[in-house]
């Protein structure tokens, strides 16, 4: 039949809500799969959907559906759904002849506003859990109703699925292996799966059926729409197609279907072996959704409606197709708050019947108890990332606490987060971003190599060295156990490859048989000798290895899979600890800690860990950090972190002494400085150096009173704080001190003159404060500003400003002073210092954060006739200034600059990145301006009109870091990120920067209307 000459248009469709409904509305199309459809719009109400059905429809089928409506208004507690509206005799269907002579049903549904699901951006886990929770709702509702066509034969219904097997044939070859596994697994449990519970399910929640709340920032789910798909049916299919549609468009479809399971079962509590169907019918309902399309593409090939879930079902379908039926079961008993693993409780109790010996495994060793050995994440015997990686070092620790303790077992790890695992061989990209396996799940004993391991059980190999092909790790044996109850599993890590070969799998080992001896490290040195022993509940669907380490995210699935086998020897000193919580962190710091120290992130983070450009909190998990400038040349930086350690082995002591440490920093700091500035005074911080910077201008000048920029922040001594207009001028300031000259910010883009060539009248507006000093009968003392200012907004100055403002500075008598505590030693890229972008020599240079690359450091550096003014009788000294390890450090991380040429990776890096944020700028209209150089960039939100978007500025670092990048807010209206990253930063960390500001700002709360 051709389906277009049957078509209602528009205009038709106003006239039949006119004529039979007494309602005047546009209509305009939707789409339908059944019905032609009509959004029809009603002023000053939320409007109405006309559903005309094609010629000769179904009256049973139509009346299924009105009366279904009506059962949900009269049973759903105020649920959410559309009603019934009557025509003008009391109908709820109406019949009608068209133009050609076809008899039509008219039904006139109320709308449901709001936004459709495959709309919404992001689809965050409260906003699944809310669906679900929809969804269970609506279930529960039509408990109890009953029609005679919810019976009917029907395509879409997943317990009706297996007429797919006829069309195998239009897929291909790749396709038909996923689909026909599928098939053949739901028909190997179709007798237990059609004795689960029915009813009247909605059966089509899909992405474009589900309406969502207009809340940009907190949305839920309000109404599931169209209830043509509703069929009687196993209720289980319900919450799989809901699963099936509302995971589209994520890296992992299963932690996305997790959120909305526990809505479900909130809502309408699941049965445990309804769960245990659930992976078969969410594939199953894909895989009726692709063999529809492809039919539909030579049926109807012009209906892009019947072709709209295709392409994502499909990317679910060969994602699903990867993940064990077993682990999704975990998963789902776990959302559903059940024991993950069935087993878990019977192993435990079983467990506490048991008692072993660590000499029952280690037969040759007499030692009668075990020492802790903490590898955590935060554990300092770990020491650097480069000590740990370093096997010999690792080992001769190892040792060295095996000869303090000579009666003991040095043991632990257990659901242990470890950052000792630097590869990222097993790293992956969630919904969330990048992942790491982190969690530790077995129990390692620190052994000398051929250390006999003897079986604690009767067992049977089932996975063997001979059948990994995988030597990496040395030799692996896993054993099953049967009980009278359940089978589990014990592992057996790190064995000699000679030892771990002499079985092969369905070998029986009885209890006490030696199963193979510790090895050494392997050819590739990735380990030391040790037992890695684990127990497992079951192997899922691994046949040649098993996991020994895991995802954060996933701990409560593998601490159930793989029980702690300290339940087997009941060692205390292995039994974990209660540990500070984060709530614990925090409650304490509100009431011991200054009230005004703030956190970072509407959830705070611990962090326990630096490593180069990463920070890592006490799970293991990695944070890119584009934040935090004082960590220069990378976080822990190896050489750096000896040098200090080094120094401080030796003597550390104060600057009265000689000592070399202290003139080699000089030298490797007047290198990079012009040579009018030769003369340094090292203190702790920049404050301290900008404080030391003011007192040198009184006694050089005998003047007080200073110039410096709007916005500027210089430190939080009272003489920084009195020149500092970000402090005094915000939140709990007063105002300007009376010895304090502010003039606006130079900001070509939002400040008082915008555009180019805004260079002199900024310089103007230092001249207007010169002179209102003068008009005070003073002279002027100095004038300090950032070459980029940093709490402004990354503030770049008029190109000639400077040089403008120094000259005038001057000629009143006046000192010029160049904070570089954020934007100096190579971060500039261009040149080692800001000041030097704008070609000027400034009288005093003040130096903070990257010189002790976290370590409390800071310089300033003088001409010659300001050392020698300051030095006028009264003595400079500073207890800690110029020590010989903060000396020692700073030395290192001036020579880490120059030798690996990191101000080049700086300009590199930075220019690539200020590339790519423009280009970005192009796509977003919110992206008001990049600026800045090389590693210290600055990028502006703000409307059509230029107004700041401190909301959504807030929002892009809270979201940016639930994707594990660290970023910051600045700027007088707290609309600017900040970027500025230790320099060592890659392209690659570039890369993955853009890539997820780019994803973000795609979304929902990110977009102005127009």
């Amino acid at each position: 039949m051709n389906y277009t000459n049957l078509k209602i248009t528009t205009q038709q469709a106003e006239n039949i809500l006119f004529n039979w409904f007494n309602l005047k509305g546009k209509a305009s199309e939707l789409p339908g799969e059944v019905d032609f459809n009509f959004r029809i719009k009603v002023e000053n109400e939320e409007g109405y959907i006309l559903k005309i059905s094609r010629p000769n429809e179904n009256e049973n089928y139509l009346d299924f559906q009105q009366k279904l409506l009506q059962h949900v208004e009269n049973h759903g507690n105020n649920l959410l759904a559309p009603k019934v509206v009557k025509d003008k005799n009391g109908q709820a269907i109406t019949s009608i002849t068209d133009a050609f002579g076809n008899t039509r049903n008219v039904r006139l549904l109320t709308w449901v506003s709001g936004r459709v699901w495959s709309n919404v951006n992001p689809q965050l886990d409260n906003l699944r859990y809310s669906l679900g929770k929809q969804c269970g709702l609506l279930t529960k509702a039509l408990q109890g109703f009953k029609h005679a066509e919810a019976n009917r034969e029907f395509a879409w219904d997943v317990a009706q699925s297996l007429w797919t097997e006829a069309h195998i044939d239009l897929f291909k070859a790749d396709e038909k292996e996923i689909i026909l596994y599928f098939q053949k697994a739901f028909k190997t449990v179709k007798p237990s799966y059609d004795v689960l519970r029915k009813a009247v399910v909605h059966n089509d929640a899909n992405d474009n059926n589900v309406i969502v709340s207009k809340d940009l920032l907190n949305p839920t789910v309000k109404a599931a729409i169209d209830y043509g798909d509703s069929v009687h049916t196993q209720i289980i299919n319900d919450l799989a197609i809901s699963c099936a549609y509302c995971v589209m468009h994520h890296n992992d479809p299963l932690e996305a279907a997790l959120p909305i399971i526990k809505g479900y079962h909130h809502s309408f509590p699941l049965q445990e072996n309804e769960l245990e169907h659930l992976y078969n019918v969410i594939a199953m309902r894909l895989v009726i959704s692709v063999t529809k399309s492809a039919i539909n593409k030579i049926k109807e090939p012009d209906n892009t409606y019947l072709l709209i879930s295709e392409k994502p079902a499909w990317e679910v379908l060969k994602k699903w197709y990867k993940i064990s039926p077993e682990f999704a079961l975990l998963n789902f008993r776990e959302a559903c708050g059940f024991t993950p693993h069935t087993n878990e409780t019977k192993f435990k109790n079983w467990a506490l019947k048991q008692h072993f010996k660590l000499s029952d495994l280690f037969p040759t060793i007499h030692n009668l108890e075990a020492l802790h050995l903490d590898l955590s994440a935060s554990s300092s015997w770990i020491g650097h990332e480069n000590d740990f990686n370093d096997l010999d070092l690792f080992q001769f620790k190892i040792e060295k606490l095996q000869k303090e303790n000579p009666n003991k077992i040095i043991a632990g790890g257990y659901l242990e987060p470890r950052a000792l695992y630097t590869s990222t061989a097993y790293d992956k990209i969630g919904n969330s971003g990048r992942e790491s396996r982190t969690i530790h799940l077995g129990t390692d004993f620190w052994l000398p190599k051929n250390t006999p391991i003897h079986a604690l059980f009767d067992g049977e190999v089932v996975i063997s060295t001979n059948n990994t092909g995988n030597k990496e790790y040395g030799g692996l044996i896993v054993l099953k156990h049967q009980t009278n109850h359940f089978n589990f599993y014990t592992l057996y890590g790190h064995l000699s490859i000679k030892s771990a070969t002499a079985y092969s799998v369905g070998h029986i080992i009885k209890k006490g048989d030696c199963i193979g001896e510790l090895g050494a490290a392997s050819e590739n040195g990735n380990w030391v000798p040790h037992l890695h022993f684990q127990i497992m509940l079951s192997l899922l669907d691994y046949k040649n290895d098993f996991p020994g380490v895991t995802y954060f995210n996933q701990i409560n699935i593998w601490k159930s899979l793989c029980p702690n086998p300290n339940a087997l020897f009941k060692l205390e000193t292995l039994e974990k600890k209660d540990t500070v919580t984060n709530n614990d962190l925090i409650n304490y710091r509100k009431q011991h800690l200054g009230k005004s120290l703030s956190l970072q992130y509407k959830t705070p983070i611990k962090m326990v860990r630096g490593a180069g450009q990463y920070l890592i909190d006490q799970y293991g998990k990695k944070y890119l950090d584009t934040v935090n400038n004082v960590a220069h040349v990378g976080h822990e930086n190896y050489n750096v972190v000896k040098a200090g350690q080094d120094q401080m082995a030796l003597i550390n002591t104060n600057s009265r002494y000689l000592h070399d440490n202290i003139n080699a920093l000089a030298k490797e700091l007047i290198e990079t400085l012009p040579p009018e500035l030769n003369v340094l005074h090292f203190v702790n911080s920049g404050s301290e150096a900008n404080e030391l910077a003011i007192r040198m201008v009184k006694a050089t000048t005998g003047e007080r009173d200073i110039i410096a920029s709007e916005i500027g922040y210089h430190g939080n001594a009272n003489m920084c704080i009195d020149i500092s207009s970000y402090k005094f001028d915000g939140k709990g300031g007063q105002g300007a001190p009376e010895h304090t000259h502010i003039f606006p910010l130079p900001d070509a883009f939002r400040g008082k003159y915008r555009g180019e060539n805004t260079a002199k009248k900024y310089a103007q507006e230092v001249q207007k404060q010169i002179d209102t000093i003068h008009a005070k009968g003073r002279g002027v003392g100095a004038f300090i500003i950032e070459p980029i200012i940093s709490c402004g907004g990354q503030i770049e100055l008029p190109d000639g400003f400077l040089a403008k403002a120094y000259k005038m500075v001057r000629d009143a008598g006046g000192l010029c002073i160049s904070d570089e505590v954020q934007v100096g030693c190579g971060r500039m890229g261009k040149t080692f210092w800001g000041f030097q972008l704008h070609n000027v020599v400034p009288d005093i240079v003040t130096i903070g954060k990257p010189l002790g690359n976290g370590h409390p450091l800071a310089a300033v550096a003088c001409t010659q006739a300001v050392a020698n003014a300051f030095a006028n009788g009264m003595e400079y000294f500073n207890t800690f200034g110029g020590n010989p390890v903060s000396c020692a450090i700073g030395t290192a991380v001036l020579k880490t600059v120059k030798q690996e040429k990191l101000q080049a990776n700086a300009l590199k890096i930075g220019e690539f990145l200020k590339a790519e944020l423009n280009k970005l700028s192009n796509q977003s209209p919110i992206i008001g301006d990049v600026r800045g150089q090389g590693l210290f960039l600055g990028i502006e939100l703000v409307d059509a009109n230029i107004n700041p978007l401190a909301t959504q500025t807030e929002y892009l670092a809270n979201r940016m870091k639930d994707h594990g990048i660290l970023m910051s807010t600045d700027g007088p209206d707290h609309n600017v990120l900040k970027i500025k990253p230790p320099i060592i930063f890659t392209q690659e960390n570039a890369e993955e920067l853009i890539f997820y500001l780019k994803k973000i700002l795609c979304e929902d709360f990110m977009q102005l209307e127009e």
